[in-house]
């Protein structure tokens, strides 16, 4: 007795990439128009698949450039532009045959892709660093000062010594390996890909932390950037604890 075609619609979509080859074989010459419509998106979904790989292989172009460094470290930043809150940092370094897939730079990732990369990514990595820099350090020395300690911090944090650094556009005083800085290096690099991801879902969760403590700013939703219900609450309630005092004086008084 031939299948349904639910049941076949079941099974192209619980397979796996390696298993839909083999079920496309078997379904392609159904004639079904409900089948065929299924068989279509499983050649999609495997189209999308190997495009992503290639994708994925291209963001190891500099990792393989410089495979002869035993562990090289991907360092980003998240956080610079805020009004509130700390700038953290990440440093990760990925395994050399790595095979996670979708890591981007974290801005171009829905919130839940990059939850979902940073588990993986914590869970496969060979080291992972995080660092941060507060509000009251970042009006003290500068954002960029901040910004460098804490990715200072990020490297000092790792479990296994790099030996190259990939960073993501600026060279960090005071670090002795080698660093490569790179333009736009989170959507160029996986390493640095990952440390961004890291980086970015981190300060999100902090910021949603904070907002339980100081509820009217928003940060639950604006993660401290200059949103217009953020501006206008600071204009109206004053400034909090986490506040950027040098990043807030025209909207009010510090």
């Amino acid at each position: 007795m031939a299948e349904d075609s639910k049941t076949i619609r079941q099974k192209l979509q619980a397979a796996t990439m390696e298993e839909l080859p083999v079920l496309l074989h078997a379904y392609e010459t159904d004639s079904r128009t409900g089948v065929q419509k299924e068989v279509e998106r499983a050649r999609k979904r495997i189209l999308d698949y190997e495009k992503e790989l290639a994708r994925t292989d291209a963001l190891k172009k500099y990792e393989r450039e410089y495979s002869a460094y035993a562990h090289i470290c991907g360092i980003d930043e998240v956080g610079r532009g805020p009004l509130a809150g700390p700038v953290v940092a990440g440093a990760v370094i990925l395994p050399k045959d790595c095979d996670i897939l979708y890591i981007n730079d974290s801005k171009k990732l829905s919130e839940k892709k990059r939850e979902e990369l940073y588990e993986v990514i914590m869970e496969k990595a060979v080291a992972v660093g995080l660092g941060y820099s507060t509000p009251e350090r970042i009006d003290e020395i500068n954002i960029l000062q901040a910004t460098y300690e804490a990715m200072r911090e990020a490297v000092g944090q790792l479990c296994v010594t790099p030996d190259l650094l990939l960073n993501d556009a600026v060279t960090i005083p005071q670090l002795t390996a080698r660093q490569v800085p790179i333009i736009k290096g989170d959507a160029k690099s996986i390493s640095i890909g990952a440390a961004s991801i890291v980086a970015k879902v981190t300060r999100d969760r902090l910021m949603v932390e904070y907002d339980k403590v100081y509820p009217v700013y928003g940060f639950a939703a604006n993660k401290g950037y200059g949103a217009q219900m953020h501006i206008e609450a600071l204009k109206k309630y004053g400034p909090c604890p986490i506040h950027r005092k040098t990043f807030i004086t025209h909207f009010c008084e510090v």
